[in-house]
């Protein structure tokens, strides 16, 4: 096995436990439209996909655009705050940083992630934070992007993540797939597209990438 080069990390359900801001969020913007807010585990399905396609399986296509744009004024304001790492992140974060370049690659949009990361003095530890854009909106467009950015070869990049976007983001670019079963994905599910590791605390992490890299 080729030694790693470099580690992408998601953001929301692997670093960052933000299903309540995000919860919220949504609630308020189906509020704000007048329209009946789906049940808790509908939204919580919409936590990993882009705002886009959460919102194209429940709203007009000529309403998303203002959806998009009334989320993003409330999680700007609050939902960013509703937010907290999961335990001993900073821990793993410092140890890996020693070794490798990590980045962050997240379809939260990148202002949002970069704000996340400051408030929570994680942001130093990154080399990138890469989120989603207008051209680059699905996670394997986010990791292209990186990835070219930063001249890094596919087989030497590890993604860990959390739900099956992540995991189908790294087999569309041919990076390897850490999945962490303490997020927002079912982990049946993430089983099901066959990960190289499975991490089901934190300190999973350490073990696997120091035995494999």
């Amino acid at each position: 096995m080729s030694s790693l080069s470099a580690i992408f990390f998601d953001l929301d359900g692997t670093l960052v436990d933000s299903s309540i801001g995000i919860h919220n969020a949504f609630s308020y913007t189906f509020d704000q439209l007048g329209v009946p807010s789906p049940d808790a585990k509908t939204i919580r399905s919409f936590m990993g996909p882009p705002l886009e396609v959460s919102f194209a399986t429940c709203l007009p296509e000529e309403e998303i655009d203002l959806a998009i744009q009334i989320y993003r004024s409330y999680y700007k304001e609050k939902g960013v705050h509703e937010a907290q790492l999961f335990p001993h992140i900073k821990e793993l974060l410092s140890e890996l940083a020693k070794d490798y370049p990590l980045y962050i690659t997240t379809t939260k949009n990148t202002p949002i992630a970069l704000t996340m990361t400051q408030n929570f003095e994680i942001d130093h530890f990154f080399d990138g934070i890469y989120g989603s854009s207008p051209q680059a909106l699905h996670k394997a467009d986010v990791i292209h992007q990186t990835l070219n950015n930063h001249q890094l070869e596919p087989e030497q990049v590890v993604i860990i993540g959390d739900t099956k976007f992540d995991m189908i983001g790294a087999q569309e670019t041919g990076i390897k797939k850490l999945a962490v079963t303490w997020g927002f994905g079912e982990q049946a599910e993430l089983l099901s597209y066959q990960p190289d590791w499975v991490a089901h605390q934190v300190e999973d992490i350490l073990n696997h990438l120091q035995k494999k890299a």
